[in-house]
């Protein structure tokens, strides 16, 4: 029997009366791309678990306008922008929880010029105070005793300085946290910002996900945690082309919390 997961719109909460505790914005990698569909899933799974009401905008919500923006395309940025604030403050939107640190970063730092203001949190720092309530609680589960290392996404870790929040999760999964040589601020670019998802990447020696790869390997993890579904996709990429998917594998942070709560 497929498991049932309530995620209700804010169009519908408005329409019963009621008002989301936190409004999950899912970004297009969450709401399109198969591989970062099941980040979201376990997400809506620990906000459902916590009893959490929270609400998505649907197919209200457009792209943050990010991807434009890093391509230096800023008119395209700005109306999608001015388009997200308006349904926003429609809604009359306070707090918003994203898995994808670009929708966090975008919203968070480069909305309030735009007339947007919003408190902004990452899902990682999110499940975090759910479990400092004790609203949510969590066991090592499969994770036990596993060696997981954690690649910092620049949108979070450099550009945010939201280090310890992913890390602490980890360490709760009773996992042996290893870290890179190059973690937290001095970490390593998976390859994706900056609009580089969307293309090819210019011609050099090693491309950018396989360094980051290697970097990760040479810790000899069970697990490449990440807390992006950009970073997720190239260190997938990477762990391929090492052909090493059979022993080592790349989840979100929500992924490990949501295979290891006590429900």
């Amino acid at each position: 029997m497929a498991e049932q997961i309530q995620v209700p719109t804010m169009a519908e909460m408005m329409a019963k009366g009621e008002i989301p505790e936190v409004l999950f914005w899912v970004g297009c990698a969450g709401s399109f791309d198969d591989r970062a569909k099941k980040i979201t899933k376990a997400f809506v799974r620990i906000l459902n678990n916590a009893q959490v009401k929270f609400a998505v905008l649907g197919t209200e919500e457009s792209c943050t306008g990010d991807p434009a923006k890093r391509a230096g395309n800023e008119f395209t940025f700005q109306m999608q922008a001015m388009m997200n604030i308006q349904v926003l403050d429609g809604y009359e939107v306070k707090k918003i929880v994203t898995a994808c640190p670009h929708c966090f970063n975008t919203l968070k730092n480069e909305y309030p010029e735009l007339g947007g203001n919003y408190e902004v949190v990452h899902h990682t720092q999110y499940i975090n105070s759910l479990l400092a309530e004790g609203r949510l609680s969590i066991s090592g589960g499969s994770f036990k005793g596993k060696k997981i290392t954690f690649h910092d996404p620049c949108y979070l870790g450099r550009a945010n300085n939201v280090f310890e929040a992913p890390r602490s999760l980890i360490e709760k999964l009773d996992a042996e946290l290893v870290e890179m040589k190059r973690c937290k601020t001095r970490g390593l670019c998976c390859g994706a910002g900056g609009a580089q998802m969307f293309k090819e990447p210019e011609k050099g020696n090693k491309d950018i996900n396989i360094e980051r790869t290697e970097e990760a390997l040479e810790t000899q993890p069970n697990v490449i945690a990440t807390g992006c579904p950009f970073c997720n996709t190239m260190m997938t990429d990477g762990v391929k082309n090492k052909e090493r998917e059979g022993d080592v594998q790349v989840l979100d942070v929500a992924e490990l919390i949501a295979n290891a709560e006590e429900l």
